[in-house]
């Protein structure tokens, strides 16, 4: 089990931040992630002889969402849990710590789907076809939601598009 016990180590960062971009919400996260390491520790040994315990994770973290997702088709409005989600990096300045903080809440306003379609596409930099095959839809429906997804982006969040081009215009 010492291998497992590295790989959560190594991993469950990434993997708590991938949770939280899914559920926007650090307690389901949080029971998300457990989930998730509890059926990565069931499958350890047929995962160390040829697959691969980061995909497994990923798409069984994806799945369990989904079907919290479907359970609760009618539920309260998210709201982000601000106790364990880190802002500020050293060295960020006050308008890059602006910049998240408006990300973060555009975020919780799309749509389940939508988020795990961006979390997987942009954070995890899955191709389409990956995404698809973690979510188990067509790669048109992850370019659709991800299309659907960003213009909500936008429009939720005008001035954030607007400082992103600012930002790419001062490093060129």
């Amino acid at each position: 089990m010492n291998g497992f016990e590295d790989w959560v180590g190594a991993r469950s960062s990434a993997l708590a931040r991938s949770a939280y971009l899914l559920t926007a919400d650090v307690h389901l996260a949080e029971d998300l992630l457990q989930d998730t390491l509890a059926r990565v520790a069931q499958h350890w040994p047929e995962l160390t002889r040829g697959g691969s315990p980061d995909a497994y994770a990923r798409r069984v973290m994806h799945n369990l969402a989904i079907d919290t997702w479907r359970r609760r088709r009618v539920r309260p409005r998210e709201v982000l849990d601000d106790r364990r989600v880190e802002l500020a990096s050293p060295g960020d300045d006050a308008e890059a710590i602006a910049r998240r903080v408006v990300l973060r809440e555009a975020l919780a306003r799309l749509t389940p789907k939508q988020r795990a379609v961006l979390s997987l596409r942009f954070y995890d930099d899955l191709t389409e076809a990956q995404t698809a095959e973690v979510l188990h839809c067509s790669v048109s429906t992850v370019k659709s939601q991800t299309r659907h997804a960003l213009a909500r982006l936008r429009a939720l969040a005008p001035d954030l598009v607007t400082s992103f081009s600012d930002a790419e215009e001062v490093t060129s």
